[in-house]
């Protein structure tokens, strides 16, 4: 029994230990830049750097159908799914376009353009430029659902029209933690704003 209880400890501490560890390598990942404009109760207005994305585009609308398949495409061209057979470094978050279909991204890291990237294996894979924009944000924590996405997507909404903001139909999805990063998960409604 003794040695059981210190089998536990020990699995206890491992675990403790590796969730440490990935939450500071997630904070060493390079992420989207952005300023905070203005924070609110319940959200903050941001502005966003224009920056480049690979994408890809997926056929439903629903987050647990195609999360998956999205991120293994991407993450199977930074991994070195590419005519070069060359990695690309890691950021943060991952995005989702929430509409009718969706389609997911993954910026490029910072010291690289669309003329030095190997072209994918995966042709569904394209680039894209996101021109700098003004966006309101609202954060949530925990493991992400279609209904969970919806419900923040609402919250939003009401917030905005709540503070007379006006907004435009473009609202994403950002996830900022690898799936084995257990605490500390942190997750965002982004929707761009008219001027």
């Amino acid at each position: 029994m003794k040695a059981l209880g210190v089998i536990l400890l020990l699995i206890l501490i491992l675990f403790i230990g590796f969730q440490l560890y990935s939450t500071m390598s997630t904070k060493k990942t390079e992420q989207y830049p952005y300023e905070v404009l203005t924070t609110y109760p319940d959200f903050e207005i941001r502005q966003y750097e224009s920056r480049l994305f690979t994408t890809i585009k997926l056929n439903s609308n629903k987050y647990e159908e195609v999360s998956g398949k999205g991120f293994s495409a991407l993450a199977g061209y930074i991994f070195g799914g590419n005519e070069k057979k060359e990695k690309i470094a890691m950021t943060s978050p991952v995005a989702m376009s929430l509409g009718d279909s969706m389609t997911m991204m993954f910026m490029v890291p910072r010291d690289l353009d669309e003329s030095v990237l190997p072209v994918p294996d995966n042709k569904n894979i394209q680039f894209k430029t996101m021109p700098p924009q003004k966006v309101a944000a609202i954060r949530f924590g925990g493991w992400s659902s279609s209904d969970k996405i919806e419900t923040y997507k609402r919250r939003l909404i009401e917030a905005l029209e709540k503070e007379k903001i006006s907004f435009k139909p473009n609202f994403f999805y950002l996830g900022y933690n690898p799936p084995y990063e257990l605490v500390n998960r942190r997750n965002e409604i982004i929707v761009e704003l008219n001027e």
